[in-house]
């Protein structure tokens, strides 16, 4: 018999010969224990899925996957993925634009869901190149009511931006405090623009844009994403962008009359804000800039919401899986920070001390090499969501396509059980819009 003693230094050199070049994986570990992997769907080729989206109510277990390409070959479109058993994650419909091979560019970049008079949506954004069809193309709206049947899918409405050629690369959605359902989105211009979902799906797409969010940086490009919420102590819808020159907050309650509330510029090693995302009391907010070695950021918007400086240089803490990769997107359940890693897969922390945040769960999606086709960080987990009734957490994966887990303690958030307001990306439909009380 093979006593512990003799399998010790076999074991030692398996780990050594298999050493990983990036943080806490091993061939032997690559996730934390209290993460479990429920399930795992490949979706096609590499590099191939971007962002997804989780629909929030139980009775509708459906998470829709953005397909992109890179280069010139790939499926541009959606997959709509049935999670009623989220250990058997199953593709139950896929949507693409026609004529694959004459489109340019990206393609499905970032998807969300809504509810509007009893009937549900989904909006693709899309990004095309000038050269080929559908360069103004921004998104596409489908009408997902009738699933699971997947005969029932129709596609309702394209928004097209002809002014600013080029899609939009990331939307939210937002129920705003007027009871409008909003559609936020990147454009090639300097603000983002604001559209109303009811009238888009109703078929007043000449009346849809009611808004724009300014950039005060005024570059050639404002935003490269959103966060937009309901702030419970002000009685304010609040936009949180990052783009050109940092991140900026704004009251967009009267969406005619945009106010700028906090500005965050002339940070160190963030010239271009990427994904800013806020706590549910719309203090602390954790934000992103796209480059390796970037860490996440933590700042307290607290003294500029006071009056008390008019801009935020200094983070006060800050969160990396790995110092040699780049943490991506994110999703708040306060304490607990959801990131989709690229190269270093889900990761959990917690915001519990804002000053020291905490890794506390993570399971390594992606286990295949750097990517070296664009820069090595490109590649590995992509987007990232939460379902709030029942904790169930998804991953889009760039390349090893999508994934459900729990993590041990995580049955579902609702902000007064931490005691905060219930404010998270996730949208209430059928409540009465924020502020009614």
């Amino acid at each position: 018999m093979t006593t512990r003693k003799a399998l010790f230094p076999l074991l030692l050199a398996f780990l050594f010969a298999a050493a990983p070049v990036r943080g806490q994986w091993t061939a032997l570990e690559p996730g934390s224990d209290n993460l479990a992997v429920l399930g795992h769907l490949p979706l096609g080729p590499r590099l191939s899925v971007a962002d997804l989206d989780l629909e929030q109510e139980l009775s509708r277990p459906y998470a829709y996957v953005a397909r992109m390409v890179y280069g010139e070959e790939g499926p541009r479109g959606t997959d709509i993925i049935d999670v009623s058993d989220p250990s058997n994650p199953k593709v139950i419909y896929r949507w693409r634009i026609e004529n694959q091979d004459l489109h340019l560019g990206t393609g499905g970049m970032d998807v969300k869901h809504f509810k509007w008079k009893g009937r549900y949506y989904v909006v693709q954004s899309l990004q095309f190149r000038q050269g080929g069809p559908d360069a103004d193309l921004g998104a596409v709206v489908l009408d997902v009511t009738g699933l699971p049947d997947p005969a029932t899918v129709r596609e309702v409405a394209r928004i097209r931006e002809p002014e600013k050629p080029g899609g939009f690369h990331n939307i939210f959605i937002y129920k705003h405090s007027s009871g409008r359902v909003l559609l936020f989105t990147t454009t090639s211009g300097p603000t983002a623009h604001v559209y109303d979902l009811g009238k888009v799906v109703e078929g007043d797409l000449a009346h849809a844009l009611v808004g724009e969010a300014p950039n005060p940086n005024e570059g050639r490009r404002g935003y490269h994403d959103f966060y937009v919420g309901y702030h419970t102590d002000s009685g304010q819808d609040r936009f949180y962008g990052g783009g050109a020159g940092g991140y900026y907050v704004y009251d967009v309650t009267d969406l005619a009359n945009p106010k700028l509330l906090v500005t965050l510029t002339g940070i160190s090693g963030v010239a271009w804000g990427h994904t800013f995302t806020p706590g549910p009391r719309g203090r602390y907010a954790v934000a992103e800039t796209e480059y390796r070695y970037a860490p996440l950021r933590i700042f307290d918007l607290q003294p500029a919401l006071d009056g008390e400086v008019k801009n935020i240089r200094e983070p006060i803490s800050a969160w990396t899986a790995d110092w040699r990769n780049l943490t991506h997107n994110h999703e708040v359940r306060w304490p607990y920070v959801f990131v989709s890693g690229y190269l270093d897969g889900l990761q959990v922390f917690s915001l519990m001390d804002p000053k020291n945040p905490v890794t506390v769960a993570y399971y390594d999606t992606y286990v295949g090499p750097p990517n070296t086709d664009r820069y090595p960080v490109f590649n590995g987990a992509f987007g990232v969501d939460v379902r709030n009734a029942d904790g169930l957490i998804v991953v889009s994966d760039m390349s090893t396509g999508f994934w459900t887990f729990r993590m041990e303690g995580f049955e579902g958030w609702n902000g007064a059980d931490w005691g905060v307001p219930d404010v998270s990306s996730a949208q209430k439909w059928d409540d009465e819009p924020a502020g009614t009380h």
